[in-house]
């Protein structure tokens, strides 16, 4: 039998590798997981900045944001020196201010919600949900105050967030949608692209994200108020008599909010690029990961977290793929023996995603800026703090969901060894339950995840 074929039947004698059995991935990866993918182009355009001494201008970014915005189909793209950067301009776009409360789900990175809190707001936290791992509809109505200014919408690795009904509820409140799309750029929701649905939208174009310049983020928006209003808080150097909205021109000159936001030259020219064969490189992407799911389709214990077939929705560049894990269907396995065993063959596989941000200190005992109280609830008018066990969906996530690896080739061969770690794991569960040691009480992480 050729070695893909069993990879694809997994093996049914075999021992698992944990317990002393050959590994289920023998072939060494090549390509396969190399990213970013960084060429001659890249480097002729960072060095074409460098020695002109461009590397504090603007000329490039001005470029690539029209280039970005075009690509995007907004009218409008403001590049910043990072994604967190850039959803602060959004923040701040929205007018959120003292003592507005933004929406946002526990699940996700800390820089959804984080930078309301230099803007004088606050967070309140809404669950997930349990298929798509973004913000669950369900859970935002009964969050609405009249202080609530506005929507955080993560489209939590590369899945997008239901925005029909989001919409919906934000139109029903008069509250803005933000989009943070650091997952899923370029991805489709219903055949229109991720980004495009909400007020505005910011991402991270990091060098570890599947849209990469370097260390870098994009503001993107239709509304001109909001565009302007970012260039006002954290580009000087743009805040200027090209400023159309009329209760700003009076303040040029200086950025609003005291930041120095602006993209670098370097990211920018290498972000040039890296657009260019973007939706190529996406294509082969999603060809391989869906063909690794489409292997391991009926395996016990594991299922994909994708969209549907034929939605007219994707994946994106499938940013820090995840697997759900059910273990009712292995006796119940702990998913960090499950993990454990998947990479003793030869696969990385990592427990859990990123941990509820409602759980941590800085979101209930700590005083940021000497205030006297916690700063979530130092310029609120109730205690919105959201204790353990308020939001179980994001609480348990981290014992149903694991890393696969992620793919930026489409090999087949290669793929489908990978694809056997799983199924074997899958197949001979039986034999970990003896030994297994259980979950610890936190599974996953404050930052961010291993991209391979």
């Amino acid at each position: 039998m050729s070695t893909s074929v069993a990879a694809k039947k997994g093996s049914s004698v075999e021992q698992l590798a944990l317990l002393g059995g050959p590994k289920a991935v023998q072939s060494p990866p090549g390509d396969l997981f190399t990213w970013p993918i960084i060429t001659k182009e890249e480097e002729e355009a960072v060095l074409e900045v460098l020695r002109r001494g461009g590397m504090s201008g603007i000329d490039v970014t001005m470029q690539f944001e029209k280039e970005f915005a075009a690509w995007q189909g907004t009218k409008y793209a403001l590049g910043f020196n990072n994604g967190t950067a850039a959803l602060h301009g959004a923040l701040f776009g929205c007018g959120v201010g003292t003592g507005d409360e933004v929406i946002c789900p526990s699940i996700t990175y800390w820089a959804s919600a984080l930078p309301v809190f230099s803007l004088g707001a606050t967070v309140v936290f809404a669950d997930i949900d349990p298929v798509t791992l973004c913000i669950d509809p369900n859970d935002i109505e009964h969050r609405i105050t009249d202080r609530t200014k506005a929507i955080m919408v993560v489209h939590y690795l590369g899945h997008p967030a239901d925005m029909d009904r989001i919409l919906a509820i934000a139109r029903r409140y008069g509250l803005k949608v933000i989009e943070d799309v650091s997952h899923a750029q370029g991805g489709l929701y219903k055949g229109r692209k991720l980004g495009t649905f909400g007020d505005v939208a910011a991402m991270s174009l990091m060098s570890g994200k599947s849209l990469v310049a370097g260390e870098a983020g994009m503001l993107v928006t239709n509304d001109t108020e909001i565009y302007e209003r970012a260039i006002a808080f954290g580009h000087y150097e743009r805040f200027d008599d090209h400023i159309t909205t009329e209760y700003l021109r009076q303040f040029q000159g200086l950025p609003l909010g005291g930041y120095k936001y602006r993209m670098h030259q370097l990211s920018a020219a290498v972000g040039r690029v890296q657009l260019k064969y973007y939706d190529q490189r996406c294509e082969e992407i999603r060809q391989a990961m869906n063909y690794f799911w489409d292997l391991l389709e009926g395996v016990p214990g594991i299922r994909a977290h994708r969209v549907a077939k034929d939605s007219g929705s994707n994946m994106a560049g499938w940013y820090a793929p995840h697997g759900h894990y059910v273990p009712e269907e292995l006796g119940g396995l702990s998913i960090t023996r499950f993990a454990e065993a998947v990479r003793a063959e030869g696969c990385q596989c990592v427990p859990g995603c990123n941990l509820p941000l409602h759980t941590h200190p800085v979101f209930n005992t700590a005083d940021v800026y000497n205030e006297g109280k916690p700063t979530r609830i130092a310029r609120s008018t109730r205690d919105v703090r959201q204790p353990a066990g308020s939001l179980p969906i994001s609480e348990g996530i981290g014992r149903r969901v694991f890393s696969v690896p992620w793919f930026k080739r489409f090999r087949p061969a290669l793929i489908e060894e990978y694809a056997a770690a799983f199924r074997k794991v899958a197949t001979h569960y039986r034999s970990l339950l003896k030994d297994d040691p259980g979950d610890p009480p936190q599974i996953g992480t404050w930052h961010f995840f291993t991209h391979r």
